[in-house]
């Protein structure tokens, strides 16, 4: 196991009625002015928003509201919200629904504190942003985790680049699974496959052999598969819907990652192609993660075949080590197939004639894969993937 350093700031109130039962308390904590971040309107639609506006209204708070965060939110979005931000005096920012108003935020907050562009300074001067505007995040849709941590994944139009930026930690996240009842059913099973995902990534990066950290992923991993069949068989089923939302919580609030050097190749990857062709993020990965495993087998055998048995469940009777770690691979894509999610790019609508080995070549090579990647393998995934 590697050396680490752990410590969490981020207050998690968890279950139906959280908001009601502690946004309040909170709130009284901060500034009168807050700024109210939302996406594309779906919480006026599904009561999140009336319940929320009451909340804030009763603690005397002045709104101002962010609104339009798209699902993969662009710099120009971040550098609107820290306008709104600068110009309206804000002491603190409420940011509610998923990962794409959750992210977005912490730039945000970061940006508004900051003279400098934040990208440049991040990536230029090898910067990191020291004050904050303080942030609470109220969680509509799961599967990223992302109110858990302070990377954001931010498209950058301009540099067509799809990246992290550090930003704000939130001071607490609400996770009320109730608040993802209303969720297209496509968008739940995608967002959750992200939390498998992460999982994975986390899990396939070094050191090899097996820590505490991997023995609790495979169990998060068994919880994600079954908790997204569950939810298939019965979308009323709030059990499943509230081990899922804690499952994307486990995936990214550094349990997982503690003792590990983790691999996320295969989100870098797609991060690009989403920079390229705005793509849903957990369909890329669906897509992508079967071919890139295929090429990355070799190196990574040992681990794929105790995924097949800990995580799937696959019996390990008359079977080798290179046998269970195919037979993981092709219990992932039967999965992937079995709850609906596109198997191949022409699925995703990605024209044919998509740069891919632009994609490729502007790619982060990560340092905790199993597999080192040149630029042109990872431009052989892509075209298979096609």
């Amino acid at each position: 196991m590697e050396s680490f350093t752990y410590s969490y700031p981020v207050m998690v109130y968890f279950g139906e009625k959280a908001a009601v039962k502690n946004l309040p308390a909170e709130l009284a904590k901060t500034g009168e002015n807050v700024l109210l971040a939302y996406g594309g309107g779906s919480i006026k639609k599904n009561g999140v928003y009336d319940e929320l506006m009451g909340i804030l209204k009763a603690a005397g708070k002045k709104v101002t509201e962010f609104t339009g965060i798209m699902s993969n939110p662009t710099y120009e979005k971040v550098q609107e919200g820290a306008r709104l931000a600068k110009e309206n005096g804000i002491d603190f920012i409420l940011a509610v629904g998923g990962c794409s108003v959750i992210d977005c935020c912490k730039v945000v907050s970061a940006q508004a504190k900051l003279d400098k562009d934040i990208w440049d300074f991040e990536y230029t001067e090898h910067g990191a942003p020291a004050e904050f505007i303080p942030m609470g995040a109220v969680v509509t849709a799961f599967g990223t985790g992302a109110e858990m941590n302070n990377g954001a994944v931010i498209t950058n139009e301009e540099k067509k680049s799809k990246s992290p930026l550090w930003g704000a930690f939130y001071d607490f996240a609400i996770l009320d699974p109730a608040y993802t009842m209303t969720m297209p059913m496509q968008q739940v099973i995608s967002g959750a496959f992200d939390s498998l995902s992460h999982s994975m990534e986390t899990y396939m990066g070094s050191p090899r052999e097996v820590n505490l950290s991997d023995e609790i992923n495979e169990a998060t991993q068994r919880n994600i598969i079954r908790n997204i069949r569950n939810t298939l068989k019965n979308p009323e089923d709030i059990q499943a819907r509230s081990e899922l939302i804690w499952a994307a919580a486990m995936a990214e609030n550094g349990i997982l990652k503690i003792g590990k050097v983790t691999d996320f190749q295969c989100h870098m990857l797609e991060h690009q192609l989403g920079a390229y062709t705005d793509c849903n993020h957990g369909q890329g990965l669906a897509v992508l993660h079967p071919v890139l495993y295929r090429h990355m087998l070799p190196e990574a055998v040992h681990q794929f075949a105790r995924l097949a048995v800990e995580a799937w469940e696959i019996s390990s009777d008359g079977k080798n080590e290179e046998e269970l770690a195919k037979a993981f691979i092709d219990a992932l894509s039967a999965f992937i197939r079995e709850i609906g999610l596109p198997t191949s790019f022409a699925q995703m609508n990605i024209p044919e004639d998509t740069d891919f080995k632009a994609i490729a070549d502007t790619t982060i090579l990560t340092g905790g894969c199993a597999k080192k990647f040149s630029r042109e393998e990872l431009l052989e995934v892509l075209l298979e993937c096609r």
